[in-house]
C-alpha cells in the first residue's frame, strides 16, 4: 500500500510511473500536468511509439464507438517532428485518424484507475517499457521511478481492504444542531478522510434515525455557490435530524460527483460553452456519477446502525445502502432553492440521472432541455 501512495504522489506531480500487470508493462506520466521536459524525459527511456490513453467516457464524447467502461489507446507514433506537445494535447480534443489498439493491457486499466485515485484528469501518456532495460532498471533500482502492479492499484478499490477506520473523534456543537458528535474516518490507504456527524444522543434517538450522506462540495457548502443546492442541503439535513431528535450525517470525501475539485471546476468550464453536468463530466473521461458508497457503508456498520431513514433525491443511494446490507426504512426528499444559476444543473439530475426533483423543478425547467 505505501508504495501506491507514492505512486499516486508521483502521478499528481508530474512525475512517470512503471506500471506492470499482464500482457506487458506501460511507463505512463498524467496528461494534465505533462510539459516538453517530462514527455522528453519518458520518451527518452524507451524507443516504443507513444499512445494516448484516455477513458471510454471520453472517446465517446469525442465521437468513438467505445464503451463507457472501456479504457482506450490511441497510437501517436513517435511524435518526433515538429511539436510533440502540441500534437498530443490536439489527440485529447481530437482523436480523429488515430489508430486505437484493439486490446487494451491489465497496465492501462490499473493506470486509468491511479488517475481517479489521484484525482487526476484520466488521461495519461503510456509507452511501452521493459523493466529490465539498462536504463530504465538504473531509475527503478535507484527509485527515481516506482514500478507498480496492477492487482496491488485494484486494492484501492471500494469493498477491497481499503476500509475506513475510526480515527478521532469530538463534540462539534452546531448552529441548527448543538448536541453533534463528529467521528473522523480514514481510509487505510490514508489518502481520504470522511466523517460521521453524529446528532443527539444515539440512546435517546426516536425509533429508525434519519441519514444523510452528503458529497464534500467546497464551493456550496463553504462558500454558498449558486450553481449547486449543496449547501441549502447540508444546513437543512442538519437542523432536520436534529429536529427530528437525532440522526447521522455522513459527510464524504467526494467532491464533484467524485471526481474531486480540479476536475469540477474543469467541469464547470465545459458547463459554460453550453454542455450539461453530464456532458461536461465524460468529456473529462469521467462517467455520470463516480462516487461510490461502501465507505459510507462500512461506517454505518461500525458505529451499529443497520436500518435507517435515509435523505435524499438520488436513487443510487438507495440501491447501494441496499447492496451493502443497510436496510432503508423510508426516504425523505431534501431540496434547495431553485435559482437562474442551478436550474440547467438540477434539470441535468432528473432527467439524465434518475433523481427525484419534480417537485422542486416544477415551476422552474428552462425553456430547452439541460
Amino acid at each position: 500500500m505505501q508504495r501506491i501512495r507514492r505512486a499516486l504522489i508521483d502521478l499528481r506531480r508530474g512525475e512517470p510511473v512503471l506500471v506492470t500487470g499482464e500482457g506487458g508493462c506501460r511507463l505512463v506520466i498524467a496528461v494534465e500536468n505533462l510539459n516538453e521536459e517530462r514527455l522528453g524525459v519518458i520518451r527518452s527511456l524507451t524507443t516504443e511509439p507513444v499512445a494516448l490513453l484516455i477513458t471510454g467516457h471520453r472517446a465517446r464524447a469525442l465521437g468513438m464507438d467505445r464503451p463507457e467502461d472501456d479504457a482506450v489507446t490511441l497510437s501517436l507514433g513517435r511524435l518526433e517532428t515538429g511539436a510533440p506537445l502540441e500534437a498530443l494535447m490536439a489527440a485529447m480534443k481530437n482523436p480523429t485518424g488515430l489508430d486505437a489498439a484493439d486490446t487494451v493491457l491489465a497496465a492501462e486499466y490499473a493506470a486509468i484507475e491511479m488517475t481517479r485515485h489521484a484525482g487526476l484528469m484520466p488521461a495519461l501518456v503510456a509507452i511501452a517499457a521493459d523493466p529490465d532495460a539498462p536504463q530504465l532498471r538504473d531509475q527503478i533500482d535507484t527509485g527515481e521511478i516506482l514500478c507498480v502492479d496492477a492487482p496491488d492499484i485494484a486494492a484501492l478499490a471500494p469493498g477491497s481492504l481499503n476500509t475506513p477506520e475510526r480515527i478521532s473523534e469530538a463534540h462539534v456543537p452546531l448552529e441548527d444542531a448543538e448536541s453533534s458528535r463528529f467521528i473522523v474516518y480514514r481510509e487505510r490507504d490514508g489518502l481520504l478522510e470522511h466523517v460521521a456527524v453524529l446528532i443527539g444522543e444515539p440512546e435517546t434517538w426516536p425509533g429508525i434515525p434519519a441519514l444523510r450522506m452528503h458529497s464534500a462540495c467546497l464551493t456550496g457548502d463553504l462558500f454558498g455557490s449558486l450553481r449547486c443546492d449543496c449547501g441549502e442541503q447540508l444546513r437543512s439535513a442538519a437542523a432536520t435530524i436534529a429536529e427530528e431528535g437525532g440522526g447521522i450525517l455522513l459527510y464524504l470525501a467526494q467532491e464533484g460527483r467524485g471526481i474531486g475539485l480540479a476536475n469540477k471546476l474543469r467541469a464547470y468550464g465545459l458547463q459554460d460553452t453550453g454542455l450539461d453536468t453530464v456532458d461536461a463530466d465524460q468529456l473529462l473521461g469521467f462517467g455520470e456519477d463516480e462516487r461510490r458508497y461502501e465507505a459510507a457503508a462500512a461506517m454505518l456498520r461500525d458505529l451499529d446502525i443497520r436500518q435507517v431513514r435515509l435523505m435524499t433525491n438520488n436513487p443510487a443511494k438507495i440501491a447501494a445502502l441496499e447492496a451493502a446490507g443497510i436496510q432503508i426504512a423510508g426516504r425523505e426528499a431534501l431540496h434547495g432553492r431553485l435559482n437562474s444559476h442551478n436550474v440547467r444543473y438540477l434539470t441535468a439530475k432528473a432527467d439524465r440521472a434518475g433523481h427525484w426533483l419534480e417537485e422542486v423543478l416544477a415551476d422552474g425547467r428552462p425553456d430547452g432541455r439541460a
